[in-house]
């Protein structure tokens, strides 16, 4: 079988790349034909997601073996089959290409081809430009988390920049003024 997977972007409103991977293939020849079609080095711990259809990440496939210390299969890239965990058409998953900024490409499995076989992963449409891999650290602080998780956290989450820290009653936290606390050990 023949896989069809569209690749999307929440960055680059006009980019997207189809591709097409035999069933039997393993995650990590996915991973390596995802990097060629966006022109990305092989520098980054990147994952892949089985997510549900409401994008709720559910199935982890890492680039290492990470070793984890639950009962929960770990599942690693270039031992993990294509279709041993993708088997149904609007199949959703999720390809993590810059964990630090926890930047994603969104997939979906488009079309399943039954009686066929393809070699070798191909990018059958490449529109737009890819975003950019990564993030300086100046652009992560300014832009905050690209999937919008942290967006309730901006500056104006705590208020007005002209907050006054003797403005906070400590009497209503139980546990007195700021004054009579000398150590964290006053707290507990």
């Amino acid at each position: 079988m023949v896989y069809k997977f569209r690749l999307l972007s929440d960055e680059v409103d006009d980019f997207r790349r189809d591709i097409e991977i035999d069933s039997d293939a393993t995650f990590m020849e996915l991973h390596s034909a995802i990097l060629e079609s966006v022109g990305y080095p092989d520098d980054q711990m990147t994952s892949f997601f089985i997510c549900n259809d409401n994008w709720i990440k559910e199935t982890e496939i890492t680039r290492e073996d990470m070793g984890g210390l639950s009962e929960d299969e770990n599942y690693v890239m270039d031992s993990t089959v294509i279709g041993d965990l993708v088997e149904d058409e609007k199949q959703k998953l999720m390809y993590v290409f810059d964990p630090l900024g926890d930047r994603v490409f969104y997939m979906e499995l488009s079309k399943i081809e039954f009686g066929k076989d393809i070699d070798a992963p191909v990018c059958t449409r490449s529109v737009g430009n890819a975003p950019a891999q990564t993030l300086d650290f100046d652009e992560l602080m300014s832009k905050g988390n690209t999937n919008n998780a942290g967006d309730e956290f901006s500056e104006d989450f705590y208020g007005s920049d002209e907050y006054d820290d003797e403005e906070i009653d400590m009497d209503g936290f139980g546990i007195g003024s700021a004054d009579e606390i000398s150590s964290i050990d006053d707290l507990y």
